[in-house]
């Protein structure tokens, strides 16, 4: 997957990495001028980007897309889809999961499946999260991050729109597309709220809120 990553950015060697969650977020152009700006632009599941005749507030540039079996698919996802890396996390298939793909996926459109054993277990450790036992795992915004950071430790990574790290008590939340849904059991968001916090304390991450 690393050299995967690599051939979809901007350069191998990112200087500069992106991962945006769907938290709704106001304009705020120097947000979006940062996102656009890094070298590889993550962004996860249903997302949203900026419009050209829109006020800038999540930039618009995508290099890789990450998502889950349960993506409630926006107009934005499979934009240009021939040139964006999608990468399929499959937590629950520890567990119960199907391997069924969704009857709507484009048929010209393949994506690589996330290692639970080099991804999910380790990021379920560092959250302290016993995956196999209690059927908890991390967001699918969580893994998009952790991917992120472990394959670029050397990266300024630039976090934004993930709303647990302020509100890790919610039980729903909102999405930038419009809708909304419970939080699910299986995710344990103050934990992932102190793991992504605590990154920005290192010198080389940042939060853009």
């Amino acid at each position: 997957m690393v050299s995967l990553l690599q051939a979809y950015a901007d350069r191998p060697d990112p200087r500069s990495v992106a991962v945006v969650g769907n938290q709704p977020l106001p304009p705020n152009t120097q947000r979006a001028k940062a996102i656009d700006a890094c070298d590889l632009v993550f962004r996860v599941n249903g997302f949203v980007r900026d419009e050209p005749e829109g006020p800038p507030t999540v930039g618009s540039r995508t290099h890789v897309v990450v998502f889950n079996r349960a993506l409630r698919a926006t107009r934005w996802v499979f934009e240009n889809y021939r040139s964006r890396l999608y990468l399929l996390v499959e937590p629950g298939r520890l567990l119960w999961e199907p391997e069924d793909i969704p009857p709507w996926w484009p048929r010209d459109l393949g994506f690589v499946p996330v290692s639970n054993r080099e991804v999910t277990l380790p990021l379920s450790e560092a959250l302290g999260l016993a995956t196999k036992e209690e059927g908890a795992w991390a967001t699918t915004g969580t893994m998009a991050a952790w991917i992120a950071r472990t394959t670029f430790p050397r990266a300024d990574l630039v976090l934004s729109g993930f709303s647990f790290i302020d509100d890790p008590d919610q039980t729903h939340w909102e999405h930038a597309a419009g809708d909304s849904c419970k939080v699910g059991p299986e995710h344990r968001i103050a934990a992932e709220g102190r793991l992504l916090d605590s990154w920005t304390k290192t010198g080389n991450t940042e939060l853009l809120r």
